[in-house]
């Protein structure tokens, strides 16, 4: 049990060390700082897991694309044209993200050994749409537009991202991390070749690479939005689990992905957001439908910062209650 953007700014620890640490990027180069913010959820509800506090878009900001976080409005970036993509520099990655290195192995140095550290990054797909856009947006057109106008320029995106990717999650595992996760959050807006195209493919070709590098890697796929397509990205990527949405039927889940690999999810973080007992009896039915498999409790997102404390704590007690 762990759950997505548990560390963040519903934690009155987090608003505290935030206040301290200057912009959300000098948080998440701050080996010190990030490290205590990894670990703020696992000390406040004893979770199973922690997962390294960081952001996808530190891959684009390593590549040499200008990337900010706006107070109250998020992350903003130097659209992205076609003609840039060529001076885009993966070989340096692992130089320039060497901080968020330090945090993994301060953070695992801290946790107790029966808890994982988790690394992650962005798909190539959903980092790309932030580097076109330069925002994040609801379907994102920018994107499918310069996939039409520039296919090639495009796929050259996308391999220069799997290779910056892999050296991400390569310098997280050889610091500490046990498991990585691939968050592909816009996954669900591509039709079914551009999902073949720029999601399967490029994930299968992360997960290959780092199993070439390091073969007992655990890696977790997150195809948000993805549906009924959820089968054929397990199938042909390769990850050991795969994280579902809130709109996923946990019949489906159970019946044709848990044969296959551990299933992560998948409680709508709005539903933890208001609590009571409906939080409860979602609790309960994802227990019953996915309990008796590989099984990981998560949401289908991440924790939204509106979300209760005690919500969190609710939910906590009453998994822990089910599994004995």
């Amino acid at each position: 049990m762990w759950l997505m953007r548990q560390a963040g700014r519903y934690l009155p620890e987090y608003r505290a060390l935030r206040a301290k640490a200057g912009s959300f990027l000098d948080l998440c180069f701050d080996p010190q700082r990030a490290s205590e913010v990894t670990l703020q959820p696992v000390v406040r509800f004893d979770l199973d897991a922690a997962i390294i506090f960081s952001d996808i878009l530190l891959v684009p900001h390593a590549l040499g694309q200008r990337v900010d976080f706006v107070e109250g409005e998020g992350p903003r970036l130097e659209p992205l044209a076609a003609t840039a993509v060529r001076g885009l520099d993966p070989e340096g990655i692992t130089r320039r993200l060497q901080p968020v290195f330090d945090a993994v192995g301060l953070a695992r140095s801290r946790l107790a050994p029966d808890k994982t550290l988790i690394g992650f990054c962005g798909a190539p797909w959903t980092v790309a749409t932030y580097m076109i856009a330069g925002r994040g947006t609801v379907d994102q057109a920018a994107a499918r537009r310069f996939v039409l106008l520039n296919e090639s320029a495009f796929a050259d995106l996308i391999e220069r991202l799997v290779e910056a990717s892999v050296g991400f999650l390569l310098g997280q595992i050889r610091a500490g991390a046990r498991v990585v996760q691939i968050f592909d959050t816009w996954a669900g807006v591509l039709g079914e070749e551009a999902f073949e195209q720029w999601c399967v493919a490029p994930t299968k070709a992360i997960v290959e690479r780092l199993r070439a590098a390091v073969p007992e890697a655990r890696i977790i796929g997150f195809p948000k939005g993805a549906g009924l397509r959820l089968e054929r990205y397990v199938a042909a990527t390769g990850v050991d689990g795969v994280s579902i949405d809130w709109t996923v039927p946990l019949r489906f889940a159970r019946d044709r992905l848990q044969p296959q690999v551990a299933v992560q999810g998948n409680l709508d973080p709005l539903i933890l957001a208001t609590g009571g007992g409906a939080l409860d009896a979602a609790i309960d039915r994802i227990l019953a439908g996915l309990g008796g498999g590989r099984f990981v409790f998560n949401l289908g997102h991440g924790v939204v910062p509106d979300t209760p404390v005690g919500n969190v704590e609710r939910l906590v007690a009453r998994v822990r209650r089910w599994r004995g």
